[in-house]
């Protein structure tokens, strides 16, 4: 057992390593990937921020939310690897080297997760050349982080279902839409109380809002309730159905 595990997760670490690689070679689609959160970040805040009131300086407010988008974007890369791979049979030539459905997937999450640190990054870093200061302590450092990364790595495994289920890369960027629209209606560029009433319901009980929540609590060395929980909550259940939908896509796509 202990072998197999080792091989899985050496091939995952491989198969991420090339991940990598063919994001190096469709450099214009990384790049947009990780420029539009910045461009949709200094269009609010210059654009919009003076027209919003949120008992803070806009751009506080406004850029857990734009790390949250990064993750939706990077997403969409995910779904679109995964479906080119099968498109083309690459996942055929795997299968003759016994590298399984779970490393191939694992490997393409791994990918996106890097991808997705780096443009966090940079918005972070953008960020405070705009004015962000977050006042988080160590401790909310990690917690925020955390979080972070328990949210892309369970969009990055429904972006790879995502992959599976579509035919074609372009079905494939246009399903994970959903997951760049999310952080829309949310708390992640308005307060919720803001908007119509008939929309209060959703933007309360959607998996991005107690994570923006969080996120902007900790940097911000605020309380933040039971926020992280409920979105480690909905981090679990989004990752748990990602992985069984995954297996079963694989599989019926490759029988």
């Amino acid at each position: 057992m202990s072998d197999v595990l080792t091989g899985g997760l050496t091939a995952a670490g491989t198969l991420a390593g090339r991940g990598i690689r063919l994001s190096r070679r469709n450099l214009d689609a990384v790049i947009t990937s990780m420029m539009m959160p910045i461009m949709l970040m200094l269009v609010f805040v210059y654009f919009f921020g003076g027209a919003i009131e949120t008992g803070t300086g806009y751009v506080t407010y406004v850029v857990p939310g734009v790390i949250v988008l990064c993750a939706g974007f990077g997403a969409a890369g995910t779904a679109v690897s995964v479906s080119e791979d099968m498109r083309l049979g690459v996942v055929d030539r795997f299968r003759t080297l016994d590298i399984g459905g779970t490393p191939f997937l694992a490997g393409h999450v791994a990918a996106s997760v890097t991808r997705n640190t780096l443009s966090t990054t940079l918005v972070l870093g953008v960020a405070f050349l705009i004015g962000f200061r977050p006042a988080a302590t160590p401790g909310g450092w990690l917690a925020a982080i955390g979080l972070l990364l328990a949210y892309v790595t369970a969009v990055s495994w429904l972006a790879a279902a995502v992959g599976l289920l579509t035919r074609t890369a372009e079905a494939a960027g246009a399903v994970t839409f959903f997951m760049m629209f999310l952080p829309y209606p949310s708390s992640a560029f308005v307060p919720i109380d803001t908007m119509p009433s008939w929309l209060h319901g959703f933007a309360e009980h959607q998996p991005v809002t107690p994570l923006i929540e969080s996120l902007r609590g900790l940097l911000l060395d605020q309380p933040v309730g039971n926020s992280p929980w409920i979105a480690l909550g909905w981090c679990a259940g989004l990752l748990t159905l990602a992985v069984a939908a995954s297996g079963f896509l694989f599989r019926l796509r490759t029988r």
